[in-house]
């Protein structure tokens, strides 16, 4: 398939993986995605993993900093979200009630972004492209499916991603085999953008964003995964009507899905 070439306002554009381990990190999703490793030198001692598959752009690694190492923050897989401007999104985002973690910065030519907490505790960047859109590729094998906001205020991040990225919100019932209640789905102008599930409010991670990356097999997938030391956290199940799905987490504990849609 073609690479792709520009995002639409609201899209999960970038899948960014923050580790301990960047070395272990880039064998274990080699191994698994087939991905294909450029390293970028962006300064001293630091390196940044761009993970491609057949030459686009597939999503990117970096070790966690000191600091952030230091306050606790774990291995985790972060998302970059497109905005028209990460400026009035940041302003607006604090006015909202969010935490603005990064202000607003260029990343060289490629964008301007800030990094920002919403008042649910999820995390997640935006993105204002100037000549890197983000990821080359999606919905194809070994690339980003779907983006999940498991939220322990549901009502409360309704409230703000519609108001801070303007998606609606689609409300349907989930399967009783997977907790029932109901599954949102994020849609933008263009189509869905991605989802959010609830989370029990005592559970001991907080509000996150999760990728989920298409595989041409889950079981198949979920079986590699394990043998490279993944912790499985869902096995391989239907979602009635989508498709079949896990979730696990890599090595160093960084959590994402791997996902079969129907069709």
């Amino acid at each position: 398939m073609p690479t792709v070439t520009t995002h639409t306002q609201g899209t999960f554009n970038w899948p960014e993986l923050a580790t301990t381990d960047q070395n272990a990190a880039k064998k274990f999703y080699s191994a698994l995605f087939g991905w294909e490793v450029a390293d970028q030198d962006v300064g001293p001692n630091s390196i940044y993993t761009i993970f491609k598959n057949a030459g686009r752009d597939a999503a990117a690694l970096h070790t966690l900093e000191p600091a952030m190492r230091e306050a606790g923050v774990p291995p985790h897989w972060g998302t970059y979200i497109t905005v028209e401007n990460a400026d009035a999104t940041a302003a607006k985002a604090k006015a909202l009630g969010a935490t603005i973690v990064v202000e607003p910065f260029n990343v060289m030519e490629h964008g301007r972004m800030a990094v920002i907490t919403d008042p649910q505790g999820a995390t997640f960047s935006a993105w204002q492209p100037l000549q890197h859109p983000g990821v080359g590729v999606v919905a194809e094998p070994s690339s980003l499916a779907w983006t999940e906001l498991n939220s322990k205020d549901v009502a409360g991040s309704k409230a703000f991603y519609t108001a801070l990225i303007g998606w609606s919100a689609k409300d349907d019932p989930m399967p009783a085999e997977l907790g029932g209640g109901h599954y949102t789905t994020w849609m933008k102008a263009d189509g869905p953008a991605g989802g959010m599930m609830p989370m029990p409010a005592t559970a001991p991670a907080p509000s996150h964003w999760m990728p989920y990356f298409a595989v041409a097999d889950v079981d198949a997938a979920h079986a590699k995964a394990a043998s490279l030391g993944a912790l499985t956290y869902v096995p391989p199940a239907d979602i009635p009507g989508t498709g079949r799905f896990a979730v696990v987490a890599d090595p160093q504990g960084a959590v994402f899905a791997l996902i079969k849609f129907n069709g």
